[in-house]
């Protein structure tokens, strides 16, 4: 049984900051990639940024320069330090990982459950 737990969303005024966390446990052999994923109302599901397990980032381009993708492998946890917040940042946000459980020979993706990110005045 493996599960991503996510925190840090919430309001927040346009220009803010917001850090999401996102923790992985339970019979986890191991993490590969992780990364975040956000869906607006209306919208499709879309990478935001990801980071493998030797650090190498990759970013949507509508967060390049404001967003930064973080993991601390000790602690099977990634995070998404959110900066310069815009409206159009407005969304619910899901951690994913790449990972291989015990007692299975093959790497599959696991979601957290979401958590709401909303930019306004």
């Amino acid at each position: 049984q493996v599960e991503l737990v996510e925190s840090g969303g919430g309001l927040v005024q346009p220009g803010g900051s917001l850090r999401l966390s996102c923790a992985a446990s339970g019979s986890i052999f191991s993490i590969y990639t992780m990364g975040w994923y956000r869906q607006a109302p209306g919208k499709q599901r879309e990478l935001v940024a990801d980071i493998t397990s030797i650090g190498s980032t990759n970013y949507a381009d509508s967060v390049k320069g404001r967003f930064t993708c973080s993991r601390d492998s000790a602690k099977n946890t990634v995070y998404l330090q959110m900066n310069m917040l815009k409206p159009e940042d407005t969304a619910v946000y899901y951690c994913y990982a790449n990972l291989r459980a015990r007692g299975f020979s093959r790497r599959n993706d696991y979601w957290g459950q979401g958590t709401q990110v909303t930019v306004s005045s």
